[in-house]
């Protein structure tokens, strides 16, 4: 079970919420949206510090993470996160 960022996906972050390195991104289940794991929930994303990291990557300087409480959401798996181009937004994917 790992915590996949691309780096274009971190760029993006950094430039959309003015990070700077060092910054911390919370990644977190939430109620509601598109979920492709769980009917009815999806992921969302805080600038917070971490308290009990479960999942980590650090990428462009910044850490995301997965809190241990909330890592049940992958099952197992990898949550990728990158860029589409295209459409110019972030793909958040449980595989």
């Amino acid at each position: 079970m790992k915590l996949i960022v691309e780096q274009q996906a971190a760029r993006w972050y950094k430039q959309e919420m003015d990070l700077s390195e060092g910054d911390s991104l919370r990644i977190f289940v939430r109620l509601g949206g598109c979920g492709s794991v769980h009917p009815g929930l999806s992921l969302g994303i805080a600038k917070e510090e971490p308290r009990s990291p479960g999942l980590v990557a650090n990428v462009e300087g910044i850490q995301f993470f997965l809190e241990e409480d909330n890592v049940w959401y992958v099952e197992d798996k990898d949550l990728h996160i990158s860029f589409n181009e295209q459409y110019e937004e972030i793909i958040m994917k449980v595989v």
